[in-house]
């Protein structure tokens, strides 16, 4: 008797989204962009003068967004190991397009973008990111970061040079040691992650999580538990009340029980 092996569960997943240009900038150079069908997530938060962040983070959310959900229509049981490497090339693609439009037209000189990346794949998250953009993953009602920043900050805290939460890391606070635009040869930082029944993931970028502490928004997600637009919206109005200094922008992802599809 031919045995068959069992289909992997597929999580059902239910996607809300935020972006708010915050209290001081005059553009919002954040972009995100949501497909919740094919499981894929994708935030930017841009950079550069004349509004030039908003053209490369748009370029990254959306070719990122698109490339990936293409892929997941043509294989959707792909696995893990391939969304990887298939999200790695579409980070580099967008990473060459946005540096080549640099080059080519002055107004885009020095642009480029932060990016977090969710794709999903059975009971797995495949997590990309290149810069300070986030990835939280609240678990039975605590809060954890699973993305780690490429900052200046980062690294001196890696060294034992600077404490975590020492007011003295300000200074570098925001300087990225990657990101997409800058350099041909960027290398994204690719994870994998199980994702369990229950479990949120949460995209920001820094305009949230430089404004509230990690502590703050666990409690933010718990108070809204189930409600995840209305948590989403409470992060942004919590970011602006504590100063709102940067353009804030969130992803939620509720992971509900699998199927067998």
């Amino acid at each position: 008797m031919e045995r068959i092996a069992a289909l992997p569960p597929v999580a059902r997943l239910e996607m809300v989204s935020c972006t708010d240009q915050g209290r001081i900038r005059e553009h919002n150079e954040d972009a995100i962009a949501c497909d919740p069908m094919s499981g894929i997530a994708v935030l930017a938060d841009g950079m550069g003068g004349y509004a030039a962040g908003e053209v490369a983070s748009g370029v990254a959310a959306a070719q990122i967004c698109a490339d990936l959900a293409r892929l997941k229509g043509e294989y959707p049981r792909i696995s893990a190991m391939d969304l990887s490497h298939a999200m790695s090339e579409a980070i580099r693609r967008a990473n060459s397009q946005i540096y080549r439009s640099a080059k080519q037209d002055a107004r885009y000189t020095g642009m480029g973008t932060t990016l977090v990346v969710a794709a999903f794949t059975g009971n797995v998250v495949v997590l990309g990111h290149a810069g300070d953009s986030r990835a939280y993953l609240l678990r039975q009602k605590r809060l954890s970061q699973i993305t780690k920043d490429h900052s200046l900050l980062q690294e001196q805290i890696d060294m034992g040079l600077v404490r975590a939460g020492d007011p003295s890391g300000k200074a570098v606070k925001n300087l990225v040691t990657r990101a997409l635009g800058v350099d041909l040869a960027l290398e994204p930082e690719i994870t994998m992650h199980p994702v369990l029944p229950g479990d949120q993931i949460l995209l920001c970028s820094d305009g949230l999580s430089d404004m509230l502490s990690d502590s703050t928004m666990q409690t933010i997600l718990n108070d809204y538990d189930g409600a995840a637009e209305a948590a989403a919206r409470r992060l942004v109005q919590e970011a602006n009340l504590a100063g709102g200094r940067d353009n804030i922008s969130v992803i939620m992802v509720q992971v509900n029980h699998h199927s067998h599809e």
